[in-house]
């Protein structure tokens, strides 16, 4: 007997495909996560998102991470905190990225102060910029304007990033479907549905295709600067916008941080796009806090030609309700994408 209007929040079908499973423990060749959050900036009690560093320099060695970058330093006495903590009592282990005080945009000539900030940051001892969404979104002139990441102004700081030799890990919008309406035809809505506040498809918002744009013209602009578009250049649903973007901007990386869901439904795009760029590519989670089994999730996507596999260990998987495969990457990719070009662009790590 059929059970009648069963709320899709109690839907749990159980697969009966029978493929291949491979347990990953840890990883097959060093890595560094190019992508963590350790510091205080997106913790609920403003303590540490880590509050035990030795146990989580015990969990790295067992799952074959030879290092981490933090980019939660943001500026001041709490770059310093996060330098002291990770950078300076753990040498090789941590690499930190600071942030600017975007609040600064409500006053004229914010483009100068923010490059000032930055090369404060940097003496200090911040190996990178982090450059979050609310840029785009939320951050507002004296006019009370949306700054955008290609408004002239910022001109100043995304050239003193290339002047310092430091990348910019740079997240501009989200999913596609946090842009859409909340209906039934959002693949995102039961995520939306939990947090609401990640919805930006109101009045007050640009469209997601802009937020793309202005992220272009700023990586052509600036041909100098190093850019990682975090989270498979901030559009996995459109690998071939990302693929164009690596093919057309030398300057432009990818991390494939909290976005294994989208790539993984797309394997052999994915692969394809990693095997043409094999040095653009860094390897990252955006796991928050560090955990070891989200990890092997990773390893087993990057290192397995596995099928049809949980990209969560939520139930149901709150990024989206399906499946993804593996890439099977050979090992000289693997090295590159696991490890080498995140030594590259953060030599403190090497």
């Amino acid at each position: 007997m059929c059970t009648p209007d069963l709320p899709l929040s109690r839907y749990r079908p159980v697969s009966q495909l029978r493929v291949s499973v491979h347990h990953v423990d840890r990883a097959r060749l060093p890595a560094v996560d190019a992508h963590i959050h350790l510091g205080r900036w997106l913790t609920e009690d403003g303590d540490w998102m880590v509050k035990d560093v030795p146990a989580l320099l015990d969990t790295m060695d067992e799952l074959n991470l030879r290092g981490m970058v933090n980019l939660d330093g943001r500026w001041g006495r709490e770059l310093a905190e996060n330098l002291q903590r990770y950078d300076a009592a753990h040498p090789g282990r941590f690499a930190t990225f600071c942030h600017v005080d975007w609040s600064q945009t409500a006053e004229p000539g914010f483009g100068e102060r923010l490059a000032a900030q930055l090369r404060a940051s940097v003496a200090e001892g911040a190996v990178g910029l982090k450059v979050w969404k609310d840029v785009g979104l939320h951050v507002r002139d004296h006019h009370g304007e949306l700054v955008m990441l290609d408004d002239a102004r910022l001109g100043p700081l995304w050239a003193a990033a290339a002047e310092l030799g430091i990348p910019i890990a740079l997240h501009t919008a989200d999913p596609v479907a946090f842009f859409e309406p909340i209906d039934e035809r959002n693949e995102r809505l039961e995520l939306l549905a939990a947090r609401p506040d990640w919805a930006f498809s109101g009045p007050g918002f640009p469209p997601f295709e802009r937020l793309m744009e202005a992220m272009e013209a700023m990586v052509a602009a600036h041909p100098a600067t190093t850019v990682i578009g975090v989270h498979a250049g901030c559009w996995p649903e459109n690998l071939g916008w990302v693929g164009r973007m690596l093919d057309e901007h030398p300057n432009f990386h990818i991390d494939i941080a909290a976005r294994i869901a989208e790539l993984g439904r797309a394997p052999r795009a994915t692969r394809e796009l990693i095997l043409r760029h094999p040095d653009r590519v860094l390897f990252g989670t955006d796991e928050i806090p560090p955990d070891p089994e989200v990890y092997r999730i990773h390893f087993r996507f990057m290192e397995t030609a596995d099928e049809a596999f949980a990209h969560s260990l939520d139930d149901p998987p709150l990024m989206g309700r399906w499946t993804i495969s593996g890439l099977d990457l050979p090992d000289d990719v693997l090295s590159r994408v696991y490890t080498g070009n995140a030594l590259r662009l953060v030599p403190r790590l090497a």
